[in-house]
C-alpha cells in the first residue's frame, strides 16, 4: 500500500522546507485582509512561517512575508503574529 506524500511548505524567515502541518499560515484575502489562518484552508495567497522568535525575527526584518504576500503587511500583523507564536512556544 502506498503512503500518501505530505504537502511540504517553505518558511519564510528560514527559507527551511517543512510539511504544512508544522508551519503556520498567513493569508491574505481577496478582499485585502491580512489574518492568521489556524485552519490553513482561508482562501488567497499564504505565506508561511515556522513557529519559532528566530524565524519571525528574521521575516520581520527582512519583510519577508510583504515579499511573500506581496501586499503591505501592517505592524498589528506583526504583532498578532508574535503573539501567536509566543504562546506556540
Amino acid at each position: 500500500m502506498k503512503t500518501k506524500s505530505q504537502p511540504m511548505r517553505t518558511c519564510v524567515g528560514c527559507g527551511e522546507p517543512k510539511s504544512k502541518r508544522e508551519l503556520m499560515r498567513v493569508a491574505l484575502s481577496p478582499e485585502g485582509t491580512i489574518s492568521i489562518d489556524r485552519t490553513g484552508k482561508a482562501p488567497g495567497r499564504g505565506a508561511y512561517i515556522c513557529a519559532s522568535m528566530d524565524c519571525f525575527e528574521a521575516a520581520y526584518k527582512g519583510k519577508k512575508l510583504e515579499r511573500s504576500l506581496k501586499y503591505a503587511v501592517s505592524k498589528e500583523v506583526y504583532e498578532a503574529l508574535k503573539h501567536d507564536l509566543e504562546g506556540h512556544e
